[in-house]
């Protein structure tokens, strides 16, 4: 038998247990109270005493196997007072300590059950069997004895049991689970699938890329065991003040019985004291905090880790992966004037479909982010790291580096403005040549995450007095970030070594916390006091050295986390003020007379209720900061940034319209700007016109300010001015054509309605983000 499924059962019995001896205790407790109004009091008082009995010998068992473990708690003042109240006479007093003991075990194991849910399901969706295809047929196998190669069904609804590949055909996937996104993501044939997601479509193949124990999902498991098996340093603080709290409970009590010649006295100081908020409420609160974070795509290793979130000052952020979206993306295209610069993309990513390079598959993604419809290529061959060459529908063509490019080509003008256009700082460039002839050239770069302005805003908000960043990079590039982002140094060039020491140095002035994706980051996530990783995508060196793992590639959730990290420790510290203040008055009303016995019971009771309920806020409310009524479902803002995706190709072909008018003839311009303002009319307008008279109003509605979104309102009309403008401009031209001034009016009113578009949907998509819904 597996030692989790030891671990489990053992579990299980000892919550049956507890919930067995809260009935009799009940059923007791009941039945005496009968006996009692009955008028045989004779009969209540042995019952009481027999109950009472039963738990005490229960109670002083756990005491002595706590005691073997070295582990010590506040339950030996409950056994104190109960059997205090056995030894005097008070059974009806003994047994509400019993019930109160019983409960209060039975009220925190739920308010675990209810804050550990998140990290619980986690573990409880880990699949235990798969489908997999030998010599032909197909056969149910343990998960454990899959291995890579392995051709594996995933049936609809199943979940996945290892990391794999697709095989054929595609797959919709359901990764809610991993990552926290609402919408299933449909991947295609030779694309990756993670362990633990669900296949949420039709049956398909895949090829195992990992044994089951090394798969995404199995990792995630591992941590999760982590988070629920630490304790927070709160809870072990409250761990020692156990033993003074005892000592404070007797020396109480014992001063009570010594000046009034009163046990009965004694008793209810032992009685109010049982048992302790601060012993309840913590845990409890840590527990929920880490949970919560979970349930957002933040995988928090332990309540220690959550504390240390909640006090870190000095935030140090690697730059590729992390301020950056860590992939190579396509920005700009440059063709020949006679041809369609998407037909260019189209024929390079229809090349590329076979190649596993970096910049390959980032050329693919660009054209299938257009809806471009990619063909098979024949005859292709790859030279690694250089480029590729083949056929496509008909056509020879090539792509790769400018070395690779430039032997297959004629020399021509135009390719020697591709060698000039090329040349810039922090791109890469890829060229596509097409019959020997150079086609077109492709600038791809690592972008800043959309939401990288809201998030450092953020972080200065949630108490970061000094961000840092920390990267391998050049200098000159990180110094570019740094002049539009909001960063107070800039470290560059630096090896892993390097990174490591600059958080030791940091860590001498405050708390840090390091983010990074990579393995070189990895000693210095290890290094700081909370390390952060970005683990959608990162290496699992950099997953296993942190504290706290971002498993959906959303930098904007570690702000939310940090939220919740300083709330959860915030309600914690209230709930043992209040328990604790509430328990103190408690114990001195008693001391004094003012509380009997079986009344200390009963407002005991409802200190802890109200301890651990207060404890439990830590997993509901909204986030710390945010005064916001308007909210985005995450379901929409995937389909707000995939309406903004979709009109890519509008943006592409209003950049290209914009180079090419300087070459077209008189004719071919009043054409060109004919198709462009029938695309603008058609796409980019209606878009604009349905966030103004839908989306925006539906915000403003619910909107604590008048109208925030006024100013994105006055970029749709500005957009609308100008696409008015192309169209006068276009009537205005005489008979032969544009005169060379209006060729450059044009130009330049191309130039400002591509810039002001592509502004506006960057501000949209961070307004987006931050309106969505917690």
């Amino acid at each position: 038998m597996r030692p989790n499924r030891l671990t489990s059962l053992v579990s299980r019995a000892e919550d049956f247990g507890k919930r067995l001896l809260l009935a009799l205790i009940t059923s007791v407790l009941l039945a005496g109270a009968i006996a009692w109004f009955a008028g045989r009091p004779d009969f209540s008082a042995p019952i009481w005493a027999a109950g009472t009995a039963v738990i005490l010998a229960s109670l002083l068992t756990e005491i002595a196997i706590s005691l073997g473990k070295r582990e010590f708690g506040l339950d030996l003042i409950a056994a104190l007072a109960m059997g205090g109240a056995l030894l005097l006479g008070e059974y009806l007093t003994g047994s509400i300590v019993a019930l109160m003991f019983t409960g209060g075990q039975a009220l925190e194991d739920f308010a675990q059950r209810r804050a550990q849910r998140e990290l619980t399901a986690l573990i409880d969706r880990a699949p235990r069997a798969a489908v997999r295809y030998v010599d032909g047929l197909m056969e149910e196998v343990p998960v454990g004895v899959l291995t890579p190669g392995n051709r594996i069904l995933v049936r609809a609804g199943e979940v996945v049991p290892v990391d794999g590949i697709v095989k054929d055909g595609a797959a919709l996937v359901d990764e809610s689970t991993l990552t926290g996104e609402a919408l299933p993501v449909r991947r295609r044939s030779g694309e990756p699938v993670l362990s633990g997601t669900t296949n949420a479509g039709d049956g398909f193949d895949m090829v195992a890329s990992a044994t089951a124990a090394d798969s995404t999902y199995a990792a995630i498991a591992r941590l999760v065991e982590k988070a629920k098996a630490a304790k927070a340093p709160m809870v072990r603080l409250a761990d020692r003040y156990a033993l003074l709290f005892l000592a404070a409970t007797l020396l109480l009590a014992g001063a009570a019985w010594a000046s009034s010649g009163d046990a009965v006295r004694a008793l209810a100081v032992l009685v109010v004291a049982t048992p302790c908020p601060l012993i309840l409420a913590v845990p409890v609160a840590i527990i929920s905090g880490v949970s919560r974070c979970a349930s957002k795509g933040v995988l928090v290793k332990g309540g220690g880790a959550l504390e240390r979130m909640a006090h870190v000052t000095t935030v140090v952020l690697d730059k590729t992966g992390t301020i950056t979206d860590g992939r190579a993306r396509l920005i700009e295209i440059k063709c020949r004037s006679d041809l369609d610069p998407l037909e260019v993309l189209r024929l390079a990513a229809s090349l590329d479909q076979g190649s596993h390079h970096v910049i390959a598959r980032a050329l693919v993604a660009a054209a299938r982010e257009r809806g471009l419809k990619l063909s098979q290529p024949s005859g292709a061959s790859e030279m690694a790291g250089a480029g590729v060459f083949g056929s496509v529908d008909g056509q020879k063509v090539a792509v790769g580096g400018w070395e690779f490019i430039c032997t297959r080509i004629e020399e021509t003008p135009f390719s020697r403005e591709v060698s000039e256009w090329i040349t810039r700082d922090g791109s890469l460039a890829v060229l596509v040549a097409k019959d020997k002839l150079m086609a077109g050239a492709f600038l791809l770069a690592d972008e800043v995450r959309p939401e990288i302005g809201s998030v450092l805003r953020q972080l200065r908000e949630a108490a970061a007095r000094r961000i840092v960043l920390a990267t391998g990079d050049r200098a000159d590039v990180a110094e570019s970030l740094a002049s539009f982002l909001s960063i107070d140094a800039v470290a560059a060039e630096l090896k892993p070594e390097e990174k490591t020491r600059l958080v030791e140095d940091e860590k001498k002035a405050a708390p840090v916390m390091m983010v990074g994706d990579g393995i070189n980051d990895a000693p210095a996530l290890a290094a700081a006091d909370l390390g952060v990783a970005m683990g959608a995508r990162g290496a699992a060196a950099s997953s296993e050295a942190a504290d706290v793992v971002i498993l959906v590639d959303r930098l904007d959730r570690l702000v939310g986390a940090m939220r919740i990290a300083r709330r959860s420790h915030r309600i914690a510290l209230q709930s043992v003020f209040v328990g604790m203040g509430l328990s103190s008055a408690g114990m001195i009303a008693a001391a004094l007379g003012y509380l009997a016995p079986v009344e200390g019971a009963l407002l005991q009771e409802a200190i802890d209720v109200v301890a651990i309920l207060n404890a439990l806020r830590a997993l509901g409310g909204p986030l710390p900061g945010w005064r916001r009524t308007a909210r985005l479902s995450n379901a929409e803002l995937l389909q707000l940034e995939e309406e903004h995706r979709a009109l890519l190709d509008v943006l592409d072909e209003i950049r290209h319209t914009t180079e090419r008018i300087q070459y077209l003839s008189e004719l071919e311009v009043r054409a060109e700007l004919a198709v462009l303002e029938d695309l603008l009319r058609q796409r980019l307008l209606p878009h604009e016109r349905q966030d103004d008279e839908e989306l925006y109003p539906k915000l403003r509605k619910h909107g604590s300010a008048p109208d925030a979104l006024a100013g994105m309102s006055r970029t749709h009309m500005e957009i609308r001015r100008q696409v008015h403008n192309l169209a006068s401009l276009r009537r205005a031209l005489g008979q032969h054509g544009p005169s060379p001034q209006q060729r450059y009016e044009i130009q330049r009113l191309l130039h400002g309605l591509e810039a002001i578009t592509r502004l506006h949907f960057a501000q949209e998509q961070e307004i987006y983000r931050l309106l969505e819904d917690d």
